[in-house]
């Protein structure tokens, strides 16, 4: 249920009507705009008599929301949320790029790869320390020391760093990673989700494989009903009949997305085609449906790359792919 506001209400009578509202079992979720300031009502409403509230003096209008999500509802939250990283990169203000290998392979590959993303225009750094991998016998990561190394880019280059939470066992070698990314195959870990929702660090949240968009934003209801809403979502294709690429990218669930949340929407189009010679287009159409920003795998010698080489633009490829991207962005006014 959500309760919209008169302008100018008095804190006297604000604090009364929320009290009155908290006494009955929901708790409150406050969303304030320029003109209009909404009263998100989350848990047990339905003792609330709608009739009731609606004639209240500090109430212009009452209406119950019909999707199982919440928080992360832009009914909720009619303005977009702005998700700020490091005290310095805000997403969904401006168009961001998360860019860097899919994993950590060395000092001297990171920090190269860092460099060079960094100058062509990229915001943040990518890099996998744990990796999930459907092969027990393919490369897994660096774990720890791939966190650490991640950090010393950081260092170099100033980048804000994003990597792969696989365990909530690993949480703690997280506490200086700027962003938390939950992966695909963890999309609906409601446990993990859950702790991660007592953070307050923001959380990028990749579309699982075969989910639909209403079970992801349910997903992202987890985190942000823990009291989290620093979140990022992230559509990363999904498995259909197609063959042709390794998934189907679903750019027709950025322009649903901002219908249905206030979150920010980012595109990867490394893992949705899995062919480095897809990722240009597609990171050209990202920007055109509307999406806050890219993720995109670069690797400095793809050819040698212990995972997902394939889908792997060179430096010299993300350079080409940012120039289009910038230009998108000033005709798209993003």
């Amino acid at each position: 249920m959500i309760v919209i506001l008169k302008q100018n209400v008095s804190k006297e009578k604000l604090d009364a009507f929320v009290k009155h509202i908290k006494a009955q079992g929901p708790d409150i979720h406050f969303s304030e705009g320029v003109h209009t300031t909404i009263l998100g009502l989350v848990g047990d409403t339905s003792r609330i008599d709608i009739n009731l509230i609606n004639q209240m003096d500090v109430v212009d209008s009452v209406r119950r929301i019909s999707e199982p999500f919440k928080v992360v509802n832009r009914k909720f939250h009619p303005e977009n949320s702005i998700i700020t990283v490091d005290g310095k990169v805000r997403v969904g203000e401006k168009f961001a790029v998360i860019a860097g290998p899919c994993s950590v392979e060395s000092e001297e590959q990171i920090i190269e790869v860092a460099e060079r993303v960094k100058k062509a225009g990229a915001t943040m750094l990518r890099g996998g320390a744990f990796k999930p991998r459907t092969s027990p016998y393919a490369f897994r990561g660096l774990k720890s020391d791939g966190i650490e190394l991640l950090l010393e880019a950081k260092k170099v280059t100033g980048l804000p760093i994003v990597s792969e939470l696989t365990s909530l066992a690993n949480i703690d070698l997280f506490n200086d990673v700027d962003v938390i990314q939950v992966g695909a195959r963890n999309m609906q870990n409601f446990d993990m989700l859950s702790e991660l929702g007592k953070c307050d660090k923001p959380i990028l949240l990749k579309r699982g494989l075969a989910n639909t968009v209403q079970e992801w934003l349910m997903s992202a209801e987890y985190i942000a009903a823990g009291g989290n809403e620093n979140i990022i979502l992230c559509e990363r294709g999904i498995r259909t009949f197609e063959t042709a690429t390794r998934n189907t990218l679903d750019l027709s669930c950025v322009p649903v997305l901002k219908e249905k949340t206030h979150l920010p929407v980012i595109v990867d189009p490394s893992h949705a085609t899995g062919a480095s010679r897809f990722v240009r287009p597609m990171s050209k159409a990202a920007v055109v449906s509307g999406a806050d920003g890219l993720m995109i795998e670069v690797h400095n010698h793809p050819e040698k790359a212990l995972c997902d080489g394939a889908q792997s633009v060179t430096p010299d490829q993300f350079d080409d792919i940012m120039k289009d991207v910038l230009r998108l962005c000033e005709i798209e006014n993003r």
